[in-house]
């Protein structure tokens, strides 16, 4: 009895940890021009949680990526930028310094249309959420945003 009141609880307590979610994300378009758009890709990150940077390197946590799906009227331009407080630190149980963001980090990627046609940039993201004591595991979320 007691033994499974044990395992009970540690089943409890690890399906809290991994239904939490310290980060939501929105999306979102800004019109720049007659074809040109911005799409923003919002992460707002509870404290004291983090997430990570696309620049993050090599045997370190999971570095934030996107994928975006192929779309035959629309030109992806330039590189996904990162727009907020980036901090830097050494992580000795990845002997790499780390970059992340706390609180919230904006990534902006810049979309050329070809025609003046409505489509949508989709795609998915990955990223991986650390505390002090843990992380949790990697997240893949998929969006789709509307450029009209």
């Amino acid at each position: 009895m007691k033994l499974s009141l044990i395992v009970c609880s540690l089943v409890l307590m690890g399906l809290s940890t991994q239904a939490q979610d310290p980060v939501k994300w929105t999306f979102s378009s800004k019109k720049i021009d007659d074809k040109t758009f911005e799409v923003h890709l919002t992460a707002t990150v509870q404290s004291p949680w983090t997430i990570y940077s696309q620049t993050t390197p090599d045997g370190g946590p999971l570095a934030t990526s996107f994928t975006f799906n192929n779309n035959p009227l629309l030109i992806l331009s330039g590189k996904v930028k990162e727009v907020g407080t980036m901090h830097k630190k050494h992580e000795e149980v990845f002997g790499v310094d780390v970059f992340y963001y706390k609180d919230k980090v904006d990534f902006v990627q810049v979309v050329k249309l070809k025609t003046k046609a409505k489509t949508n940039l989709s795609g998915k993201l990955e990223y991986m959420a650390c505390d002090e004591e843990q992380c949790l595991p990697p997240k893949e979320v998929t969006f789709s945003v509307v450029l009209q």
